[in-house]
């Protein structure tokens, strides 16, 4: 089971409020997906994802395939219960993993053949077999294979894995047959704006349930990214997800909702949290910092996570140093709260009709928060 329903578009390439109903229930948009690439979300469990208004998350199927087994996760119920999430799952394909493994993997029409990053054991996946893996674990939301090409890239290397990836798309929608199993195609294309289009446009004459935008912020100015989106999304249809992988940080967040993207998923709350690093609406909050050693406030003075609502910087600061887990876990929380925030905040703007006004608002309260610590 799956629908998409767009509630309110300021124009084809603008914010969009929508929801999106899956057989685990209906989820708003714009959106953000924690991510879980090994069927957890690092730090969290599947309660406290829940208390802080997750409604999908991310997991990834080339991992879960090599750990610890996609048999393993199907004769135990499936991903859902074998994690105990009931909430939505998105299984990325694994294809930007593989790209990231290229002294490891061949790629050929048929599919990738690489070898393990973990015990170099040799693999072969084609865009059936990664359809078919997404299948057994109950996914429900399933990605197409897919080739990401490096940046920078010739043309010419660029344009040949947008067509190998249109061509996977095809194989991959054939074999998902006339399963309900959602099916996101993945739109690539480089950064060049024709190739963009071209993919978009014929993407659409293929009957996916959501567009992934794909083969970006890998290396590339963040203003070229944005302005891949500026190309993409106006020809992708006004009645299915966008979807931007992999991307990114709040004010990414902001731009991509800006550029008529519905949803995201990124490892910085989670990662950047075990780093020692808080995202707050006034900007990051390096807590390993001195200047916070004898600091009595919260991360945030008006965030209401649990974080925040419990302990001081200077607390934060001494579990951090102190190498502790709840350092970990505590500053993760923080940053998922404050992510998801953002994400219910924008779809309030959008839905009254003023979210040029809190762009704007996102902005000053940053540019306040620089000055203050300067």
């Amino acid at each position: 089971m799956f629908e998409f329903r767009l509630k309110k578009s300021a124009s084809p390439g603008g914010a969009r409020w929508g929801e999106i109903r899956t057989r685990r229930g209906v989820v708003e948009t714009p959106l953000f997906m924690p991510v879980g690439t090994q069927g957890t979300v690092k730090a969290m469990t599947p309660e406290e994802l829940q208390e802080l208004g997750a409604g999908i998350i991310l997991s990834n199927i080339y991992h879960l395939y090599l750990r610890p087994g996609v048999e393993v996760v199907a004769a135990l119920g499936g991903l859902h219960r074998f994690m105990n999430w009931p909430g939505g799952i998105l299984t990325d394909s694994g294809g930007y993993q593989i790209f990231s493994l290229a002294s490891l993997r061949k790629i050929t029409e048929e599919g990738v053949n690489f070898r393990s990053h973990l015990d170099g054991s040799s693999h072969f996946l084609t865009p059936e077999k990664v359809v078919a893996l997404q299948q057994a674990v109950g996914a429900d939301i399933m990605v197409c294979l897919d080739e990401c090409p490096g940046f920078p890239a010739p043309e010419k290397e660029v344009r040949r894995a947008a067509d190998l990836t249109l061509r996977w798309a095809k194989r991959s929608l054939a074999a998902r047959g006339d399963t309900a199993s959602p099916l996101f195609a993945v739109v690539q294309g480089g950064m060049l704006p024709e190739l963009r289009r071209e993919q978009a446009q014929a993407f659409r004459e293929l009957s996916f349930d959501g567009y992934c935008l794909g083969g970006l912020s890998v290396g590339e100015e963040k203003e070229v990214t944005l302005a891949m989106l500026e190309v993409t999304t106006p020809d992708l249809p006004e009645d299915k997800p966008r979807y931007l992988m992999g991307v990114g940080t709040p004010e990414d967040l902001v731009e991509g909702v800006a550029r008529g993207v519905d949803m995201f998923d990124c490892v910085l709350p989670t990662r950047n949290g075990r780093n020692g690093m808080a995202f707050t609406a006034a900007g990051k909050v390096v807590v390993k910092n001195a200047v916070y050693a004898q600091d009595p406030r919260p991360l945030e003075e008006a965030c209401g996570c649990y974080t925040c609502r419990h302990y001081s910087r200077a607390y934060l600061r001494h579990l951090y140093l102190s190498r502790e887990i709840l350092a970990y876990r505590l500053l993760t929380l923080h940053n998922l709260y404050y992510y998801l925030h953002l994400m219910g905040e924008m779809r309030q703007a959008v839905a009254a009709g003023r979210f040029a006004a809190f762009r704007r608002e996102f902005y000053e309260k940053r540019e306040e928060g620089g000055n203050a610590r300067g």
